[in-house]
């Protein structure tokens, strides 16, 4: 926005780069522009200054459907004002003179009249539709019934404002309403919601149960192996057993044979000693024989000698003296 500097008797004038400031003197226009900064005479002219920007203006629209529903509009209109000096015969820009503490209205009016515009012409198209038609997928439809709206206004036109971009937002019925129809989706969300929360717990009880019988079929498996494995060590068992109990045997055949065999040794070696030893009997006997009772009583004494105990004393008396003397005495004689 530009800025006055006042002065005795003049006022500097210093424009902004968007401000298109129009000076006017006697009913005619003096300058007009962008951005101009010039001396002027206190009380010898008026200046408007018009803003030549791009202005967003936002509001709200409430229209009746045609079975008699409330539907709130949301729109959005760009425009710019591309002819200053209409724009300043139409709209209050006045810069100066002006009572300080009060501004320009030339904004405002226009936003005003830009409401009225749509307005009119929301009225006209919703009017025309039903509730559920109208929230039901129209917003393109009413959205370029708003711009063609705007675009053959001539009121704007000849004002010097041009509708740069109308953009219909939204189109919402009142609340009790949209809560009476967001019931039914609700629920449906709602059910729709419940049945994939029992999805995923029939999902998640199948998976334990998949889980469960996966595990017991691994002890299954696994008591299987236990019992192929004792199974497999009792044969081995057996096994080894039957081949201890072969062997065993074959020692004990040829322990049996070698006792035999031994036996037999034995035996004829017994039997060749037996009939040597009796042999030797034979012809010890033969020898005595041929000897005579006195050879063979002396040899008996000899050996008595040997088997008897050893004797600390003899007392040899008279009768035993004399009955040995008397018996060596008749040997003798019988002898010869």
């Amino acid at each position: 926005m530009g800025t006055l500097h006042h002065h005795p008797f003049f006022i500097r004038y210093q424009g902004g780069a968007g401000d298109h400031v129009v000076q006017i003197r006697a009913g005619r226009t003096l300058r007009s522009g962008v951005g101009q900064s010039f001396w002027l005479r206190a009380g010898r002219c008026a200046l408007a200054e018009v803003p030549t920007a791009n202005r967003a203006h936002s509001f709200l629209v409430q229209a009746t459907t045609a079975d008699q529903q409330n539907i709130n509009a949301q729109v959005a209109i760009t425009y710019h004002i591309e002819d200053a000096e209409a724009a300043a015969e139409h709209y209050d820009f006045g810069l100066y003179p002006r009572q300080a503490g009060a501004d320009a209205q030339g904004l405002w009016q226009i936003d005003e009249t830009v409401t009225r515009i749509a307005h009119s012409a929301l009225a006209s198209a919703i009017g025309g539709m039903t509730l559920t038609d109208a929230i039901g997928g129209s917003l393109d439809r009413v959205g370029s019934l708003l711009a063609g709206a705007f675009t053959g206004d001539d009121q704007l036109r000849a004002t010097g404002v041009a509708v740069v971009d109308a953009r219909l937002l939204s189109l919402r019925p009142d609340e009790g309403v949209e809560s009476s129809l967001r019931a039914p989706l609700l629920e449906q969300l709602q059910a729709e919601a419940d049945r994939a929360l029992y999805e995923r717990r029939a999902l998640a009880v199948e998976r334990e149960s998949q889980i469960s019988e996966n595990e017991m079929q691994s002890k299954l498996d696994l008591a299987r192996k236990r019992a192929d494995l004792v199974d497999q060590e009792g044969h081995n068992a057996r096994r080894e057993a039957e081949e201890k109990a072969a062997a065993d045997a074959i020692a004990v055949e040829a322990e049996s044979r070698r006792i035999v065999e031994k036996a037999k040794a034995y035996e004829a070696d017994w039997n060749t000693a037996g009939r040597a030893r009796i042999g030797n009997d034979t012809a010890y006997i033969q020898a005595l024989a041929d000897a005579g009772p006195e050879v063979a009583r002396a040899l008996a004494l000899k050996e008595m000698a040997k088997n008897m105990p050893s004797f600390g004393n003899i007392t040899i008396t008279a009768d035993v003296l004399s009955d040995l003397v008397a018996a060596f005495t008749g040997a003798s004689k019988a002898g010869k």
